[in-house]
């Protein structure tokens, strides 16, 4: 009977073990692999580019794709995955608040720049009284459109209007700019109907624009929209000091990936390094 009981223990106790050793993820402690989820473009591509010197540290890194916005939040608060690489902060913090998670930004990697497009009108000099503007329709997007339209002297919202602001926030206008309000991945397809159009850097991209080529001004590295809006590696909280997140950390925020970013995407994503 005692050796029965004992056997059972010593069986117990090997199972406790082998559970203990057998994760996948960061959080695993012995684990030296890190699965980070991503959109595919171009948060992913930036991953699938660290994968070499992530290797080069010891960590095999695997990046698993989404294509929405919830899903990567909630592998990530319940341990599915290790870390995720597709948002920004005021989306993080505002998930965190409806759905009750505990995920903190630990890197700030890139943003993603607005620009002014030449419509029928190719310079801002250029722009006549009442001309036709394209905005983004929703909240978010229609302020960083106003504010940098603001920055270029084209127009003044009110004071604390920030990144809350929209047209009726308009207090000076000078050149009676028309400003219309259309969804943010159709505005691309709008430049030939207006003077001058604010795009989205990955709207811009998909469209064939170059930001440094092409844009008649983008949102500078100190904007308030690029310092709000700045694209971040998240983990669960508790998570921040692990060896495999803070290697990651590392990686993105080398020379060697600033580098990918400037050659391959031309000016519509930003490093922040």
């Amino acid at each position: 009977m005692k050796k029965t009981i004992l056997t059972l223990a010593l069986t117990v106790l090997t199972a406790t073990a082998l559970v203990g050793c057998g994760g996948s993820g960061a959080g695993s402690g012995d684990s030296k692999k890190i699965i980070v989820g991503a959109s595919p473009a171009p948060h992913a591509e930036i991953l699938n580019e660290a994968k070499t010197l992530m290797k080069e540290k010891g960590y095999e890194l695997e990046v698993k794709e989404y294509t929405d916005y919830v899903q990567p939040n909630l592998a990530t608060e319940n341990g599915d995955i290790d870390a995720n690489y597709f948002q920004h902060q005021p989306y993080l913090d505002q998930f965190n608040t409806e759905n009750g998670t505990h995920l903190v930004s630990v890197a700030s990697i890139h943003y993603e720049p607005f620009g002014i497009y030449a419509g029928k009108t190719k310079t801002l000099a250029e722009l006549k009284d009442g001309a036709k503007v394209a905005v983004p329709n929703d909240t978010t997007n229609e302020a960083r459109a106003l504010l940098l339209l603001q920055e270029q002297g084209l127009l003044t919202l009110k004071d604390g209007a920030g990144l809350t602001a929209t047209k009726n926030d308009i207090v000076e206008n000078p050149k009676n700019l028309e400003f219309l309000e259309v969804e943010a991945a159709q505005i691309p397809h709008s430049l030939q109907d207006v003077d001058i159009a604010v795009i989205n850097g990955n709207y811009a991209l998909a469209a064939g624009l170059s930001v440094k080529n092409d844009a008649l001004a983008t949102e500078g590295e100190d904007s308030e929209g690029a310092k709000t809006y700045k694209n971040v590696l998240v983990v669960k909280e508790g998570n921040e000091e692990n060896e495999a997140v803070k290697a990651l950390i590392e990686v993105l925020q080398s020379d060697e990936i600033k580098n990918f970013i400037n050659e391959k995407y031309d000016g519509a994503v930003v490093p922040l390094f």
